[in-house]
């Protein structure tokens, strides 16, 4: 069963990819209730989650059914088990679970899309470094950023900063709580030659006590892609985007020039945005537009448009 699934789906999506010179792609999705994996393609090397679950078997049984799993997966997508890393996944809230370091040190390498570079990591962490489902978003955001001043929040490895710096951004500051993956965004700009001091800013604090420092009227975008919970120890306080968002949001509208926009993103199942309660002239929702080919029907994220 899993195999048919995983032959159908792979020969789909890689001739797809194929076409538009895309050499990241996630391949599947938790698609068989049977077999709760999530699995993304980096170059040759293959990404493997292992959603936790109750599945009934003991430690040797799963051990047998995981092992013929990564077999299939080996032999249909045509990557030696070597370059397979396996993760397990729980669905936990907040950064703490998001971003578990583990004890095996793996071996960080460069991926290109759009023509850009990124260092990604498939051992780590349980993120890989470069969040796919925003391929598209962050191609929309670079087009809009010539001689822009942005401003990229809760920035990670700083995908969206090198996008917009390719962009030809005459300001980028990009901030994060992490110091690991704050200086993975700047190793990031600088692969891609963006290092100028003077331009390219990066900010090591709490994103919700640092938006209240912004000045007003003076960036061009926004870029806002928060988790959906956090209670890191280094925050001032928790933070739950149901709750938070409008809040948030108000706060960078009106640092944002007017006609600035404010690129909002959120993974929360069932969110809904209060739109009566936030300050802009516009929202549009752009989860569609900025879904890729490999989230068609499996993306739980949303995405808006924020216009002042």
């Amino acid at each position: 069963m899993f195999r048919n699934r995983l032959v159908k789906v792979f020969r789909h999506l890689h001739k797809q990819a194929k076409r538009q010179n895309i050499t990241c792609y996630r391949i599947y999705d938790h698609d068989l209730p049977e077999f709760p994996f999530c699995i993304e393609l980096y170059n040759k090397q293959l990404y493997v989650a292992e959603y936790r679950r109750h599945h009934g078997m003991d430690d040797e049984q799963h051990a047998i059914w995981l092992q013929k799993s990564m077999d299939v997966m080996s032999e249909v997508i045509a990557i030696d088990s070597h370059d397979i890393h396996l993760r397990l996944r729980q669905r936990k809230p907040g950064r703490s679970g998001q971003y578990k370091q583990h004890d095996e040190k793996g071996e960080e390498f460069i991926v290109e899309e759009n023509g850009l570079k990124f260092i990604v990591n498939l051992k780590d962490y349980l993120d890989t470094g470069l969040f796919l489902d925003h391929r598209l978003t962050r191609q929309m955001v670079r087009e809009q950023s010539k001689d822009k001043k942005v401003l990229n929040l809760f920035a990670y490895t700083g995908s969206f900063s090198v996008y917009v710096a390719a962009g030809g951004a005459v300001e980028v500051v990009t901030v994060d709580l992490s110091k690991t993956y704050l200086a993975w965004a700047q190793r990031n700009m600088q692969l891609n030659g963006f290092d100028d001091p003077l331009k390219y800013r990066f900010v090591h604090a709490d994103v919700m006590q640092f938006i209240k420092t912004l000045p007003e009227n003076h960036f061009d975008i926004i870029v806002l892609d928060p988790p959906t919970f956090s209670n890191s120890k280094r925050m001032d306080d928790f933070m739950d985007i149901e709750k938070d968002h409008v809040g948030m949001i108000n706060v960078c509208m009106n640092s944002l020039q007017q006609g600035g926009k404010l690129y909002f993103s959120t993974n929360k199942i069932d969110f809904k945005l209060n739109e009566k309660e936030i300050t802009a002239s516009a929202i549009k929702d752009i989860t569609k537009a900025t879904t890729g080919f490999d989230f068609e029907r499996k993306l739980l994220r949303y995405c808006f448009l924020i216009t002042k």
